[in-house]
């Protein structure tokens, strides 16, 4: 796979902070006009959005931001799995977001219905490229034990990561929840692609991928390298531990 730019941190809340400083990093760098950025579910996550809560109140132009999800489990908003209620709980009730710029998936709908919706969204706000795929500013993402991301997993990913649509319904492959997903096309349509990835758990997956080891390509996220962007892996020591970088 390309080479990755690999952020190396002590422990999990220390991958979060890294993460928030490349985030103001890059609006800094574009400087001006709205900045599109997908977040996703997960530990690390969770971590981010307190510190950004706490301690980058004041650090970003939280009006540039206009937020998606690389997925969401077909749950109510208001479901403890929901990833927009997670993030509006510890992020949007504490700092001065644009609510009308938080683009959630609307899982009142079918999940077929709101897949579709979704991604006529964001071919409506979004810049495309040259294949008018919408381009995000920065997607982040994060990586299941089992090598998934958002939600293409092993079970899927030789529909998911070709599909031609925007978004597209997964099945989860256990508890068979439905999610709405951006596709593989999509995520590699990003300008940049950040993955957070911390812990014991996730350390022989990750050196798998980045070390391109015999089969890797098994898993989706080793698929996930954008097209004409950048690609980092933000990892504590424990996910880190067996790479070798």
């Amino acid at each position: 796979m390309n080479n990755p730019n690999l952020n190396v941190s002590i422990n999990g809340p220390s991958v979060a902070r890294a993460f928030a400083d490349h985030l103001v990093e890059r609006l800094n760098e574009k400087r001006e006009g709205p900045f599109f950025l997908a977040l996703s579910g997960g530990s690390t996550p969770k971590l981010l959005f307190k510190i950004l809560a706490d301690d980058y109140q004041e650090k970003i132009d939280w009006k540039r931001l206009h937020f998606f999800w690389g997925d969401e489990r077909c749950v109510p908003h208001d479901d403890s799995e929901s990833n927009y209620g997670e993030v509006k709980s510890l992020l949007f009730d504490h700092v001065p977001v644009v609510m009308s710029q938080v683009h959630a998936v609307d899982t009142t709908k079918s999940p077929e219905e709101a897949a579709k919706a979704y991604g006529e969204l964001m071919m409506e706000l979004l810049p495309r490229n040259a294949d008018g795929l919408p381009i995000l500013d920065l997607n982040m993402l994060g990586m299941g034990g089992d090598g998934h991301t958002a939600s293409i997993f092993p079970t899927n990913m030789d529909e998911l990561l070709t599909d031609k649509r925007i978004c597209a319904v997964a099945t989860h492959p256990e508890s068979g929840q439905k999610r709405v997903t951006m596709t593989g096309p999509v995520l590699n349509a990003s300008e940049e692609v950040a993955f957070l990835i911390t812990g014991n758990s996730k350390t022989q997956r990750t050196a798998q991928i980045l070390n391109n080891e015999h089969g890797a390509e098994n898993f989706p996220v080793a698929h996930i390298k954008p097209t004409s962007g950048k690609l980092f892996w933000f990892l504590d020591l424990a996910a880190a531990d067996e790479v070798g970088y």
